[in-house]
């Protein structure tokens, strides 16, 4: 089945170069475009897309707020934040409101189509760069040690992979495990941390001072 795909951005040339690269996919199916927060929601209401691509920048109502109100009323769908900026407060905003991801639109296409592959199969990785700008961010930082640890020590294992931005094919070939071992683990993971996706898991993971 084809992603049905929202844009969202105010700039004409950033929704143009957005459809471009998911052209490039066979797999994505382009729905609908909005150019405001506002527009989002209801275009999302009219047409109960997949997945958004979502501007963070926006004027009037921004894309954090944008998608604070649609996980709100349309938790189902799947949401990415784009940007020029890469600070790592906006990514872990993003992922407070709710949203399955965040991309820097300057990464190669190829990163992008992989990215949102594996955030519409609900396997997605970081990117490597930005796992990489998390992991410095955090080396700065006093890790908020809790003292327990809920997880055994494969799922610690995994969850440090995952933070690495490993996908579930990378980590079960890393492990000697099957695909399917991996995906059972990180259900189980989510499961113990009431948590519902992998990024979510790492923020949480890194706030945490286990990995």
């Amino acid at each position: 089945m084809r992603t049905r795909v929202l844009i969202v951005d105010d700039h004409p040339h950033a929704r143009e170069a957005m459809s471009d690269i998911l052209s490039e996919d066979e797999s994505f199916e382009i729905i609908g475009f909005a150019e405001s927060g506002e527009e989002a929601v209801l275009q999302t209401e009219m047409w109960m897309p997949d997945l958004i691509l979502l501007d963070i920048h926006l004027p009037g109502q921004d894309g954090l707020e944008t998608t604070r109100e649609i996980k709100l009323k349309f938790p189902y769908v799947k949401i990415v934040l784009v940007t020029v900026s890469d600070n790592v407060a906006y990514l872990f905003e993003a992922l407070k409101q709710g949203a399955q991801g965040y991309l820097l639109k300057n990464l190669e296409p190829g990163i992008w189509l992989e990215y949102l592959r594996a955030v519409a199969s609900e396997e997605a990785p970081m990117t490597s760069e930005l796992a990489l700008r998390i992991l410095q961010e955090f080396s700065l930082q006093k890790p908020n040690q809790t003292g327990h640890h809920p997880l055994t020590n494969r799922e610690r294992e995994i969850l440090d992979l995952v933070a690495r931005g490993m996908t579930n094919r990378e980590i079960a070939k890393a492990l000697d495990i099957s695909d399917q071992t991996v995906k059972n683990h990180l259900k189980n993971i989510m499961h113990k941390l009431h948590l519902e996706n992998r990024v979510q898991l790492t923020r949480y993971a890194m706030e945490q001072g286990w990995i």
